[in-house]
């Protein structure tokens, strides 16, 4: 009798796994996207159609005068309107929710698909967002403290995806992480504790990635012309000021008790 009731527990454990298995996806994680990354991206791309399609110039204009990050407005701030002066405030974030063209925003949301999925899944929708803002004006101060005065708009989400680049890096090569060693597949694989900044920056494949990214923000900016087909330059200081917020604000934000040096 303790046998065939030994047998019936079994039998249920193995229906219950099969079951579950059958819920998890199959699929790579980085093409089960989470849900704010696509409500995210689709909200960039309705806001990029509106005003490639629908907006007439002299409103987009309007848009990009009210919503671009003008570092000229903070070198007059006591002279400007008041309508102005509130633009210059929420402007900290919100030149990152416009493009300049399709490459820009092509790009830009690939990048965030990648690496802001991670860290999506590891900080949650409300963390996530709050983190990715912080990391926007984080690029907005570096790109005002080496473009002082200039009448030339920012805008473009890269500040923050530089800074979700910085997040992930914080985690995802760690032991038992996504791309770590004992690397795993499943949820469990995004709430692996992170080490130390100083421990994660002693891991090869995070000093290979920092360098070769450094390196190429720097190069492009070195060029100092249009890349990739946009008629603007790259704002390469926004993105390493959003990539150096991401690593500063990650302890503070990240839902994971972090493993000790």
């Amino acid at each position: 009798m303790n046998v065939y009731k030994f047998d019936d527990e079994r039998n249920r454990r193995e229906q219950a796994e099969r079951e579950q298995s059958r819920k998890t996806p199959s699929g790579p994680p980085a093409l089960n996207l989470p849900d704010i990354i696509v409500w995210l991206s689709g909200i960039l791309i309705a806001i990029h159609l509106v005003r490639v399609l629908l907006l007439p110039v002299a409103w987009d204009n309007l848009v990009l005068t009210l919503f671009a990050f003008w570092p000229i407005k903070y070198a007059f701030f006591a002279n400007l309107s008041i309508i102005d002066m509130a633009a210059s405030l929420w402007a900290f974030v919100t030149y990152s929710l416009l493009h300049g063209g399709a490459t820009h925003i092509i790009f830009n949301l690939l990048w965030m698909a990648i690496f802001g999925s991670a860290v999506a899944r590891r900080f949650g929708t409300g963390r996530f967002l709050l983190f990715s803002a912080l990391c926007s004006v984080g690029g907005a101060f570096a790109h005002l403290a080496t473009h002082w005065g200039e009448p030339v708009p920012m805008i473009g989400a890269s500040a923050a995806i530089s800074g979700q680049m910085a997040a992930a890096l914080r985690f995802i090569f760690e032991l038992g992480g996504p791309l770590g060693a004992f690397r795993r597949s499943d949820p469990r694989a995004y709430f692996v504790p992170a080490q130390p900044l100083a421990e994660c920056l002693k891991n090869q494949q995070v000093l290979v990635f920092v360098a070769v990214w450094f390196g190429l923000n720097i190069f492009f900016g070195l060029m100092s012309g249009p890349v990739a087909g946009e008629p603007a330059s790259v704002a390469w200081q926004a993105h390493i000021g959003g990539f150096v917020a991401g690593l500063a604000l990650f302890p503070f934000l990240d839902p994971v008790p972090r493993r000790s040096a």
